[in-house]
C-alpha cells in the first residue's frame, strides 16, 4: 500500500485510510464480525489510518475498534493510527448542537479513549466547531489534551480556511477533514490550498459522494431506507435520477482502466495532492478491495483531465446537504 506523510508533524501512514461510521446502522444494517472483517482485511494490505467519532452509533464504532484491537497479539496493537472526534450534541427529534467546552469535550475524550482501550489518541477532531466559542480557546483545550498525554495531534472537521488560520496561530493544526470526492469539490475553493500551505492533512471523508461513485449508485429503495440519504438533495427524486445518468460514462472509464468506479474516485483524489487521505467507508471486504486497487493506480495528467471532462465541476445535481444537514460545516464561498 502507497504511505505518505500527509502533514508536518505526521508518521507515515497509508495513502488510503478507512471511515468506521460505517462500522454501524449509518447506511445499512451490520455487526462487530463485519467490523472486524473489513479491520482484518486492512491489517493485510497496509491499511493503518481508521477514522471514527463518539457519535458514529453513539460510541458503538469506538467500541468494535476497541474490541478488535484488543483482540490482536501485543505486538500488533500499535498497527492502527487512530482519529477519533467529539464536540456534537444532539437533541431527540431536533437539528444537532455543539459543545466546545473543556469539561465536555474532556468528558468526551476520555469515554472515547475508554471505548478504544487506549491511553492515548493519535488525532482527536473537534467534529463541529461551536462557535459560540472563539476557535483559539479551543485551540487552548485540545493543547492541554495533548500535554497531558491523551492525543499526539488535533484537527478539526469541516471548518473554513479562515477559521484554520485563526487556530493555526495558536498551535499547528493536524489535519481537517471536509468531504471531498468527483461529486463535491467545494474544498478546492480555498480548504486544499490553505491545507497546503500550512502542512495539515485534508482527510476526505464521504469520498465515492456516499454510494454515487461506484458501480452500484443508490436505488430510491436504498434512499428511503435511511435516514440521511432520504432527505439529502442530491439523493432525491429527479437529481438521483440525473446524477445516475451523468456517471454512466465514468463507470465506463473506470472498467477501461479494469478499476471499480469506486476505485477511479479514489486514483482521482490521490492524484490530486500528497497531503490527501481519502478515508472511505464500507461493510464489504470486497469494495475495499476495489479501492485499495484504486489507491495503487496511478494517473497520469492525461488520465486526470479526461476523468474531469466526464465530470467537470459542477456536475452534480443537488446540494450536497439538507437545511438541517448545513447546521455545523462552515460556508465559506
Amino acid at each position: 500500500m502507497l504511505t505518505r506523510r500527509p502533514g508536518k508533524y505526521w508518521p507515515a501512514i497509508s495513502a488510503l485510510g478507512i471511515g468506521a461510521m460505517s462500522f454501524t446502522d449509518f447506511y445499512g444494517p451490520t455487526d462487530a464480525k463485519d467490523a472486524f472483517k473489513i479491520l482484518g482485511c486492512a491489517m493485510d494490505h497496509g491499511l493503518n489510518h481508521i477514522d471514527t467519532a463518539n457519535m458514529y452509533g453513539m460510541g458503538l464504532s469506538e467500541s468494535r475498534i476497541g474490541e478488535f484491537i484488543s483482540s490482536l497479539d501485543k505486538k500488533d496493537r500499535q498497527f492502527f493510527n487512530i482519529a477519533s472526534k467529539g464536540g456534537i450534541k444532539t437533541l431527540p427529534g431536533g437539528p444537532p448542537t455543539f459543545d466546545n467546552s473543556e469539561e465536555y469535550l474532556s468528558k468526551e475524550l476520555d469515554e472515547s479513549l475508554k471505548r478504544l482501550g487506549l491511553e492515548n489518541i493519535d488525532l482527536y477532531y473537534v467534529h463541529r466547531w461551536d462557535e459560540n466559542i472563539p476557535i483559539e480557546e479551543v485551540v487552548e483545550t485540545l493543547l492541554k489534551f495533548k500535554k497531558a498525554g491523551k492525543i499526539n495531534q488535533f484537527g478539526f472537521s469541516e471548518i473554513s480556511p479562515v477559521s484554520l488560520t485563526k487556530a493555526n496561530k495558536i498551535h499547528h493544526v493536524g489535519a481537517v477533514q471536509s468531504e471531498y470526492s468527483l461529486s463535491t469539490r467545494y474544498p478546492e475553493l480555498g480548504l486544499l490550498q490553505k491545507t497546503k500551505e500550512l502542512e495539515t492533512a485534508l482527510i476526505a471523508f464521504s469520498p465515492v459522494g456516499r454510494g454515487l461513485l461506484t458501480d452500484t449508485p443508490p436505488t430510491k429503495e436504498r434512499v428511503l431506507a435511511s435516514p440521511f440519504l432520504k432527505v439529502n438533495p442530491r439523493f432525491i427524486g429527479e437529481n438521483l435520477a440525473e446524477n445516475i445518468k451523468i456517471i454512466e460514462k465514468f463507470q465506463k472509464l473506470a472498467r477501461d482502466y479494469s478499476l471499480s468506479t469506486a476505485g477511479l474516485a479514489i486514483a482521482w483524489l490521490l492524484a490530486k495532492d500528497k497531503h490527501i487521505i481519502p478515508i472511505p467507508g464500507t461493510r464489504s471486504v470486497s469494495h475495499l478491495k476495489e479501492m485499495i486497487k484504486g489507491a495503487e493506480f496511478k494517473l497520469s495528467k492525461e488520465d486526470m483531465i479526461a476523468i474531469e471532462q466526464i465530470l467537470p465541476v459542477g456536475w452534480a445535481h443537488g446540494d450536497r446537504y439538507s437545511t438541517n444537514q448545513w447546521i455545523g460545516p462552515e460556508k465559506y464561498c
